[in-house]
């Protein structure tokens, strides 16, 4: 009966998650019918079990939700999001336009901006490019897909996401985990991505097939959207509710007050990970008071936390005047971090309750058990769930919370380096998530007034296919040569 719950409780959460139901209602009702069927006691598990981790999720990312969606929030209002995607569509041209709208994408998003954010601003542009460029629309998401939700998500090293900043406890490692591995990964992804969309543009010249105006969809959704937002929160770290809110700048930056904040980001991550920090004494985190942890387990996510703290007051020191509503603009970002950092949580917390009932031993033994060793096991893991979920972070978060300390127990047995076991755990997560359901992919359809039909195809070829390739590549060296 045990297992049978966990089957039911997993079952009601994606079966009505898909449909727009909150996934704060959802997480704690499907953990306690888990429970239930399991013959567990209720109340234990929701407040001592389902509650404590939740929280504990909380206490640890919350701030990266907090600044990066707040940065997000200003580096759209001051216009340099658009001014950033400009500058690389000038530099490439409308000839290149599928590589301008993939390295716009990536640019701001390996930047620290947050995805919805960047889906709105880059989609008009990229509406114009395709246009003149007379590049079917159809191929527009999976083109912004390529850019934001592939390779500067999940592999390309320091990247300040939070699928990059979850595996850090666990495995006490940086955002920089496996660099090497992240790097080669990302070629694969970019390699195959760009590969494919330029196949596709070639067949559609060769069939005289253009940009395709009469194929605009009537039913474009607002970013308030309830279902939009509800899918999307569960998805990223933004809420799309918040972006119409503040006040953006009429008239956009210089290309380089757009461009700094998005370096400084990078650069602050890299000198805190691998310069100041290992070079100070923090013994003193090992007493109580600190929570008797160690520097290791925290360095990650204080890096980020810096980067981006730097980065906003950079964005604010070089676009001041184009900051009309200050305080709106922040007070939109801080808001539209709350509800993806509690949907997120809750996902944690069902994980945590479906962790703790005594029928998942044999889950866990079953996935220990799987052929190929522990990095294949961990990657299908995280492939699975991020597939059941719909979502990334969702999907690592479950299973980390629920095998996180077995991985990182056996990493210490066999003598796998926890960076390996971080990347491979990042990269599992952004492969499958990327289904129908998820709740980007169906965000990013609604704001191109695309369906499921028009573009879905070319969102797997770009946005699955490569990361799986990746990710089989980033396995087989890290089994031959280890992690570099």
């Amino acid at each position: 009966m045990g297992l049978l719950g966990i089957l039911i409780g997993l079952s009601l959460l994606i079966f009505f998650a898909f449909r727009g139901w909150s996934v704060l209602l959802l997480a704690p009702i499907a953990a306690l019918v888990a429970a239930a069927i399991g013959a567990q006691p209720l109340l234990a598990n929701w407040t001592q079990i389902f509650m404590v981790s939740a929280a504990s999720f909380l206490a640890q990312f919350f701030p990266i939700f907090l600044l990066g969606a707040v940065f997000g929030k200003l580096m759209d209002d001051s216009g340099a999001v658009a001014s950033a995607a400009a500058f690389m569509a000038r530099c490439l041209g409308e000839r290149r336009a599928i590589l301008a709208v993939v390295l716009a994408g990536a640019l701001v998003t390996y930047g620290g901006v947050s995805l919805f954010v960047a889906f709105f601003v880059i989609v008009p542009m990229a509406q114009s490019l395709f246009r003149v460029a007379s590049i079917p629309r159809r191929l527009l998401p999976a083109a912004v897909v390529l850019g934001t939700s592939s390779f500067t998500m999940s592999a390309l090293p320091g990247t300040p996401s939070i699928q990059n900043m979850i595996p850090m406890p666990f495995f006490g490692t940086t955002p920089f985990a496996a660099p090497g591995h992240g790097i080669v990964a990302s070629l694969v992804m970019l390699g195959i991505g760009l590969w494919w969309l330029r196949r596709a543009e070639g067949a559609a010249r060769a069939a005289g097939e253009g940009y395709g105006e009469e194929a605009l969809a009537a039913t474009e959704r607002t970013p308030d959207d309830e279902l939009l937002r509800e899918r999307a929160t569960t998805a990223r770290e933004f809420d799309p509710a918040e972006i119409q809110h503040g006040r953006r700048s009429k008239k956009p930056p210089p290309a380089l007050n757009a461009i700094l904040p998005l370096v400084v980001v990078i650069a602050v991550n890299l000198l805190m990970s691998l310069g100041v920090f290992p070079r100070l004494d923090f013994s003193y985190l090992a007493e109580e008071r600190w929570g008797a942890t160690s520097i290791s387990a925290v360095a990650g996510v204080w890096s980020v936390a810096i980067a981006l703290t730097a980065a906003i007051i950079t964005v604010m020191a070089l676009n001041w005047p184009r900051l009309p509503a200050l305080r709106q603009t922040m007070d939109a970002g801080a808001n539209a971090s709350v509800l993806p950092a509690l949907s997120v949580a809750s996902l944690v917390g069902f994980g945590a309750v479906i962790a703790a009932l005594p029928a998942f031993v044999a889950v866990r033994d079953w996935v220990l058990a799987i052929e190929g060793g522990p990095l294949v096991s961990l990657a299908v893991a995280t492939n699975v769930l991020a597939a059941l979920t719909g979502s990334a972070s969702g999907g690592l978060t479950i299973a980390l919370d629920a095998l996180g300390q077995t991985y990182a127990e056996i990493a210490a047995q066999t003598g796998i380096d926890p960076a390996l076991m971080h990347r491979v755990a990042v990269i599992g997560s952004g492969t499958l998530d990327i289904l129908p359901h998820n709740g980007a992919v169906v965000s990013l359809l609604s704001i191109c007034g695309m369906t499921h039909h028009d573009s879905y195809f070319d969102i797997f070829m770009v946005g699955i296919v490569p990361s799986v390739v990746a990710l089989a590549v980033v396995i087989m060296l890290g089994g031959g040569v280890g992690s570099f």
